[in-house]
């Protein structure tokens, strides 16, 4: 009578019958993998103009693309440069909608990362932007319904956005902006405080024509960059 192997001796070869199984699966993927290789490179060096159509394509398609997004900025450029607001427009606004206004007019103006942010914890701030030269602008927007008949920015206006515009943002320029009036202490207390007013009759200037806000406001502080930015 035949004696079979002990179940443990038939498991362990079971086990060296799998591993050398899979390790010829190994060596004829491999193999395979190798010889698609190698036809793939000899086709490809039978062929070598198809890498140059490519390269060619690949600069074609490159250079199409460079052209495009140069046309649209310089079409977003010539949209901004056109962009002009009357004070009856500007009054009509909601707040939100004003700031939105004047984030557009610092755009107009070359800087082109500004960007509203008003709102809840905006400490004071509304709009921030950059302008061609390298400065920063920290922007508090105050829109009164009834224009110059609203009541007057004051002086806690002021005092709110410099206590935060140069300590968190870094400001150079601090403004206030209204399409309403100040009341006679805020030239005062700005002075002191080197911040900057846009009233009522600035603000028409400034979005109904075609010169930037730091040509208009007095005593800008100096540039950051010689030149501006392309």
């Amino acid at each position: 009578m035949t004696r079979r192997p002990p179940a443990r001796r038939r498991r362990r070869s079971k086990r060296r019958q799998r591993k050398q199984d899979q390790l010829v699966a190994l060596l004829v993927g491999a193999l395979v993998g190798l010889a698609l290789v190698i036809a793939v490179v000899n086709w490809l060096l039978a062929h070598w103009w198809v890498f140059v159509l490519l390269a060619v394509v690949a600069v074609l398609a490159s250079v199409g693309a460079l052209y495009q997004r140069q046309q649209r900025a310089l079409w977003a450029r010539a949209q901004w440069q056109g962009l002009r607001y009357g004070l009856p427009q500007l009054d009509g606004l909601h707040h939100r909608d004003f700031e939105y206004a004047v984030r557009n007019l610092m755009r107009r103006d070359g800087c082109t990362d500004a960007k509203q942010i008003g709102g809840a914890g905006d400490n004071g701030a509304d709009v921030l932007a950059t302008d061609p030269l390298g400065r920063k602008w920290v922007i508090q927007c105050k829109h009164r319904k009834n224009g110059a008949k609203g009541s007057a920015v004051g002086t806690p206006d002021l005092q709110r956005v410099n206590g935060t515009a140069r300590q968190l943002y870094g400001a150079d320029v601090v403004l206030v902006v209204t399409n309403g009036r100040f009341s006679t202490k805020c030239p005062q207390l700005a002075r002191q405080l080197r911040m900057h007013l846009a009233d009522r009759a600035l603000l028409a200037s400034w979005a109904a024509g075609s010169r930037p806000l730091w040509e208009l406001l007095p005593k800008v502080p100096p540039p950051r960059r010689s030149t501006p930015l392309s």
